[in-house]
């Protein structure tokens, strides 16, 4: 419908253009078309409701207003019927309808991933910025409505980590990576969002001074590693656990936590020393979800070594008996074929284990390690025994060797030691070698005796011989020497005339064909 000057309505196929204003009565309710000032020029403003099919194929109602005349308002009418469906989503849809219509198309995603996913929806980005249009939506919006909430605080009062950011953006821009593809919008602007202070978490081994300063200040690495002599220590403390063999094939074999909730005894094989992964078992909120493993490299084979077996054995065996005292006491006992169970029978639930390894820790007083960090010491452990980068890859089910090299395998002091030495020995073995053959370059090249009178002959190196050395008989008198024992100075011209002038000393120790050496021969010395 369309309504002239004068405040009268015409019908339209494309909807409805009326004049409202914001007059209120006595009982101060508003009159909008009903205000009898409608009909005077510059009262009110004018709007147009229509509809139109969305991006969803269904149809949806719009309405708009705030302009100063009717051909104003029937032009943008034109504009908005004329422009494509995602187009009008874009100029309709706030970010909040569109966050929504985002969490109910991922079908296909992990219940884990779409509790935190729903997590960040609700509680972060829709009360920050639901409000807003999608077309409205840009990079310096976003930047700054990001560092509002970096001032907030968390639900445990602490201000907002580096991580928890980034796993916003991440959320935020999966969203708008879906209107991208819809044609919605032309780029995501949350691409252009930068985390202060946030860095890729890498495991960090606890040094001796790692743990001489977590003891003075408390501060710790957000990823921890334990040596192979705190993890002995470790284990040796809780070798009474009923959870003990879950400690071992976790902290030995590098299993997740939910893979490790969620085993059964059919998935393993103690005669051949071999066990399956083919499930996970963790949480999502208060929820337990039991699903497959978290990729497809993770449904995976993993060898047991005999010590393993063993624990495992002394497992089973020691569940028989809860099974046995449960019986003799009549309590129920149930037969769910997991290998980590409850006094009851049940699987245990994955918070749990987490809980009860963290309060073993602070026993044992070492140094804080996280239960999924003992993953992180498995590779690293697994990587210093020998083991190469493929081979931990398919150990942990990484999808991807460069996961395993970047965020999974630490160097330990051990292999960082060995590395140094075998660095230097490399060194030092060239540096001898290239000493070596500069000294026999230079031993040729030392030139061979002269004669005394006569031009010199240029002859090829002979070897020196070790000539004999005989005293000469001493005289009761001996006879003063006229002259010191000299050698021409000249030994280019040995048939100069020879007289006092330049002559030069010899030493007592200095052989008579040091002093024909021509210059640039000196001995090379070391």
């Amino acid at each position: 419908m369309d309504t002239s000057d004068d405040g009268s309505e015409a019908m339209s196929s494309a909807g409805v253009i009326f004049k409202r204003c914001g007059c209120r009565d006595a009982t101060r309710r508003r009159l909008e078309q009903s205000c009898p000032r409608l009909g005077q020029r510059g009262h009110g403003s004018w709007y147009f409701h229509c509809s139109a099919t969305n991006l969803l194929g269904r149809r949806e109602r719009v309405r708009r207003g705030g302009y100063p005349s009717q051909a104003a308002a029937r032009h943008a009418r034109h504009e908005w019927l004329a422009g494509t469906a995602a187009d009008r989503t874009a100029q309709g849809w706030t970010l909040e309808r569109w966050l929504r219509h985002w969490l109910d198309t991922r079908t296909k995603i992990r219940p884990t991933t779409r509790f935190h996913y729903t997590r960040d929806v609700e509680n972060v980005l829709i009360p920050h910025l639901g409000r807003y249009l999608l077309a409205d939506l840009g990079t310096g919006l976003l930047r700054s409505v990001f560092a509002r909430i970096a001032a907030t605080t968390n639900s445990k009062g602490r201000p907002q980590s580096a991580a928890a950011m980034q796993h916003l953006r991440t959320t935020l821009r999966a969203a708008l990576n879906l209107a991208v593809k819809e044609g919605v919008i032309e780029c995501n602007p949350a691409r252009h969002i930068e985390i202060s202070g946030y860095q890729q978490p890498h495991a960090k081994v606890w040094t001796d001074a790692r743990v001489a300063q977590w003891a003075q200040t408390g501060d710790r690495p957000a990823v921890a590693v334990w040596t192979a002599e705190q993890l002995a220590t470790f284990l040796g403390a809780v070798g009474d656990d009923s959870l003990f063999a879950f400690w071992w094939l976790t902290a030995l074999r590098g299993l997740r936590r939910g893979e490790m909730c969620g085993l059964r005894w059919t998935d393993i094989d103690l005669d051949q020393g071999m066990l399956t992964i083919d499930r996970n078992r963790t949480t999502a909120g208060y929820q337990i979800v039991e699903d497959d493993p978290k990729t497809p490299a993770g449904r995976r084979t993993v060898a047991l070594d005999k010590r393993t077996v063993q624990v495992l054995r002394a497992h089973r065996h020691r569940q028989g008996d809860q099974r046995a005292q449960a019986a003799e006491a009549g309590q129920p006992w149930t037969d769910t074929g997991y290998v980590f169970t409850r006094a009851d029978g049940l699987p245990i639930n994955p918070n749990y284990a987490t809980t009860r390894f963290r309060k073993l820790v602070q026993r044992t007083g070492l140094p804080p390690v996280r239960l999924h960090d003992l993953r992180h010491g498995a590779a690293s452990l697994a990587h210093q025994a020998g083991a190469d980068l493929k081979t931990l890859q398919d150990l942990l089910g990484h999808y991807s060797i460069l996961v395993t090299a970047d965020t999974y395998t630490s160097v330990l002091p051990e292999v960082q030691r060995r590395c140094a030495d075998a660095t230097a020995h490399l060194v030092l073995t060239a540096a001898r070698r290239t000493r070596n053959k500069i000294k026999n370059k230079a031993r040729k090249n030392w030139p061979s005796r002269r004669p005394k009178t006569g031009a010199p002959t240029p002859a090829a190196p002979a070897p020196r011989l070790k000539t004999q050395v005989t005293r000469p008989r001493r005289e009761k008198n001996p006879k003063p020497q006229a002259a010191p024992i000299s050698h021409p100075s000249d030994t280019h011209h040995p048939n100069r005339t020879q007289n006092g002038n330049g002559l030069t000393r010899m030493s007592a120790g200095q052989a008579p064909y040091d002093l024909a050496r021509p210059k640039g021969f000196e001995p090379l010395t070391f």
